[in-house]
């Protein structure tokens, strides 16, 4: 088929290029305005210092664990032994709110696209790197202001109790997630800095050990058990060579229980405090009956009626019965749970919950260099810890959790039309191949199904009929697009 950027030199540039045009017609901006760059260039450098309300805690062991090439570093983390095998588990949190003021140009460009837009041709930050990725990013050695979740957790995995406070901060240790899995499940040497750092292993396992605690006590509620196939690009110099998976590990596992810890107990602060909040929900499953269906097809049983505890448990069987196909049965269910969304929350008002975590009480608050809705709840926390007003109206909230919702999903369909252009790239030589897949939508807009090998999601021109999400079938390659993202399958 046709293509309009073939002309670009390298297979990343044509895909910086058609991430560019989608973002524009997604109603997201790719490129900062003058004004905002204007007001960036005029922030004055100043050196954090603990004063009144901002506590002196850069002594503790704070390191960050997140990807090997990630350069904004949002969080920190430190475990500290208690009485009677209770952990104090502390997250810290980049304070971007302090050079990032409310309704100035960096803040009005924020709101627009309220999201980092990270693609295979590059990432579009929500804020300029110099802030990101310097400025407001919890680099390693530097003195940083954060706002810090500090909680209590028992040998059960419970949070017994919690609290915020604002303080300076320091990291200790940048750690990537690979080598401190490996390390954490015995496979080779300890990863550098742990290696020669006895205090910090010692207490990045025991934040291991508390994370894997307060899982099995998510799980116990109802918190699901998934495991989606992620894929990465892998580039060799400037073309794209491989789509690979990009799997979960222990060390993912361990940041992501401490950030759903403290994303509950930002929200329950600002719920003690009588603010409004802006809840990240994830409502009860409208096609529970198709979920029934795949339990039963895999010779299992659902309730009739929608119930997490029950979800998690047949999870955690069929991981057990078949591990080769326990991610096809995930990304099925996650496509059949829907998508997340922001709603306001006001004191008192029952909440709505997220289903997928068992969680009554949910914000997002720990990456406010890369989501708005963080920075958001990030001024909401500081003006409760400072005895102010909320700084944000109900009316305001409400619109905000609205236009947030719609500019994720927007971002998430740049990010997945840009990863199937890399792929298009990928099979353009393979068209005439059969592939084996799995259903993966269907609906009136039309059937999609993910290749097995390169996972790979392609759409469904040719014998959809009666066909379902969770199906396996096999598909013919017959033809691709890259510069609109296009991969038709024929099934049979």
């Amino acid at each position: 088929m046709g293509s309009m950027t073939t002309g670009l030199a390298t297979s990343r540039e044509r895909l910086r290029e058609i991430a560019r045009r989608v973002m524009v017609q997604r109603g997201l901006r790719p490129d900062f305005p003058a004004e905002a760059l204007a007001q960036l260039a005029a922030i004055e450098r100043v050196d954090p210092a603990p004063g009144p309300g901002v506590r002196d805690l850069r002594t503790l062991a704070w390191a960050s664990i997140d990807n090997d090439d990630s350069r904004d570093l949002d969080q920190l983390s430190v475990a500290l032994p208690g009485p009677a095998g209770a952990v104090q588990l502390l997250v810290a949190i980049a304070d971007v709110d302090v050079d990032v003021a409310r309704d100035s140009a960096l803040d009005v460009h924020a709101r627009i696209n309220t999201t980092s837009v990270y693609t295979a041709g590059g990432v579009f930050p929500m804020l300029p790197d110099e802030l990101s990725t310097d400025r407001t990013s919890l680099n390693p050695d530097q003195d940083r202001i954060a706002v810090v979740v500090e909680m209590v957790v028992g040998p059960d995995g419970a949070v017994r109790e919690s609290e915020l406070s604002r303080a300076v901060v320091r990291n200790h240790a940048q750690l990537a997630y690979d080598g401190v899995a490996a390390w954490l499940d015995g496979d080779g040497s300890a990863a550098p800095p742990l290696a020669s750092a006895p205090a910090l292993a010692a207490q990045v396992r025991l934040q291991d050990r508390t994370a894997q605690a307060m899982k099995a006590l998510r799980q116990q509620r109802g918190a699901l058990t998934l495991e989606t196939l992620e894929t990465r690009s892998v580039f060799e110099g400037d073309e794209l060579a491989d789509l690979r998976p990009d799997p979960g590990n222990r060390a993912k596992e361990l940041i992501e229980n401490l950030m759903v810890a403290a994303n509950e107990a930002a929200a329950r602060y600002l719920e003690s405090r009588g603010f409004p909040s802006l809840r990240r929900v994830l409502r009860v499953p409208a096609r529970w009956d198709r979920l029934v269906s795949l339990a039963a097809a895999a010779g299992d049983a659902l309730p009739a009626e929608p119930n997490a505890p029950a979800l998690e448990q047949f999870l955690v069987r069929r991981r057990r019965a078949d591990p080769q196909r326990f991610a096809d049965l995930s990304l099925a269910v996650v496509k059949l749970l829907g998508s997340g969304e922001y709603a306001l929350e006001r004191p008192g008002q029952v909440a709505a919950g997220h289903f997928g975590l068992a969680a009554r009480d949910y914000t997002h608050s720990t990456a406010p260099n890369r989501r708005y809705p963080d920075l958001v709840t990030q001024r909401l926390l500081k003006a409760a810890l400072a005895g102010r007003p909320s700084p944000y109206g109900d009316d305001e909230l409400n619109a905000l959790a609205r236009h947030c919702t719609v500019q994720e999903d927007n971002a998430t369909k740049v990010e997945r039309q840009v990863r199937k252009s890399a792929a298009a790239l990928l099979l353009a030589p393979r068209v005439g191949e059969r592939f084996d897949a799995m259903v993966t939508g269907a609906s009136a807009k039309g059937t999609w199904a993910r290749l097995f090998r390169p996972p790979v999601e392609g759409r469904i021109v040719r014998g959809f009929q009666g066909l379902d999400v969770g199906d396996h079938v096999q598909v013919k390659l017959v033809g691709t697009d890259v510069d609109r993202g296009f991969i038709d399958l024929v099934a049979g």
